[in-house]
């Protein structure tokens, strides 16, 4: 148990100065384009979900709760908020760019991720076009994720990199803890078999996990991929429905239950059988 403890901070600290490094270019960004995306994603009106599915692979702090807040207001569609839900990562990005993964893997989960958002918001409002839009509301909701986790986002990029880092890298080491300790127990092939890697059902499993509201699930199927306990189907399955607290808002903001609900379930299916879908290409390009 000791060497399992030594090794999951080890692993986790050699992690830290890239991790900072990678938020405080994510920040920065972020601070230079929060207040145009808002602008930018309420005037997009049917170029929502190409707009949407762009912003929002960017981790940028409450991007994905702003989104459902503005949809609760109707200032966006439904097939725009689906679209950011699905291209929303959580801390996916900084995790592989601190893990030092070939760029031109990381770009292919973006390309794949905006392709599925993209496409996906589209078809939704295009089949909701013909039915009658619904009021908007004049109020604007603010996002208040943010304010609850004070994490500076508003006032110092530094601040703000240096609370995100905190934050990631306590996930980092309870869910590698916990794999760490997986792994020493359980065979890989058994692992392996649990997480049903390259089982074309496998991307059920992780959209499943991805629906867990807390930046662990993106983490933690992060880890799970990088460490190849999943393939490359089932980290997108379970990255496209990582939306992280912006479902949990939506359930407790929104007053219409049934609706909460289609979202939820739509979000998963979605994930799930894109996950499928890129499991038979490559089953098929072999």
């Amino acid at each position: 148990m000791f060497d399992i403890i030594k090794d999951t901070v080890l692993d986790s600290v050699r992690l830290l100065p890239f991790l900072f490094i990678a938020f405080l270019i994510i920040e920065f960004f972020e601070h230079k384009l929060k207040d145009k995306s808002k602008k930018v994603i309420s005037k997009s009106k049917k170029f929502g979900p190409l707009v949407g599915s762009i912003l929002g692979i960017f981790p940028q702090c409450g991007f994905s709760v702003i989104a459902t807040n503005f949809y609760i207001t109707r200032i966006i569609s439904l097939g725009t908020l689906i679209s950011i839900y699905l291209s929303t990562s959580d801390e996916m990005l900084p995790i592989l760019l601190s893990e030092k993964v070939p760029l031109i893997e990381i770009v292919k989960i973006l390309f794949i991720k905006i392709f599925i958002s993209m496409l996906i918001g589209i078809i939704i409002d295009i089949l909701l076009s013909k039915k009658e839009k619904r009021k908007i509301q004049k109020e604007e909701l603010d996002c208040e994720i943010c304010h609850d986790e004070h994490c500076g986002c508003e006032k110092s990029i530094l601040k703000s990199a240096v609370f995100h880092t905190a934050k990631t890298l306590f996930f980092i080491l309870v869910v590698s803890f916990f794999l760490n300790i997986v792994f020493h127990y359980i065979d890989s092939e058994i692992l392996s078999k649990t997480f049903m890697k390259n089982n074309i059902f496998a991307p059920f499993l992780t959209s499943l996990i991805g629906l867990i509201p807390s930046c662990g699930a993106s983490i933690m199927i992060t880890e799970l991929f990088l460490n190849e306990v999943i393939n490359f189907s089932s980290l997108i399955a379970g990255l496209l429905t990582g939306s992280g607290v912006a479902i949990l808002l939506l359930f407790k903001q929104n007053k219409n239950k049934k609706e909460n609900l289609l979202i939820l379930l739509l979000v998963y299916l979605i994930g799930s059988i894109s996950g499928v879908v890129l499991e038979l290409i490559r089953l098929l390009i072999g």
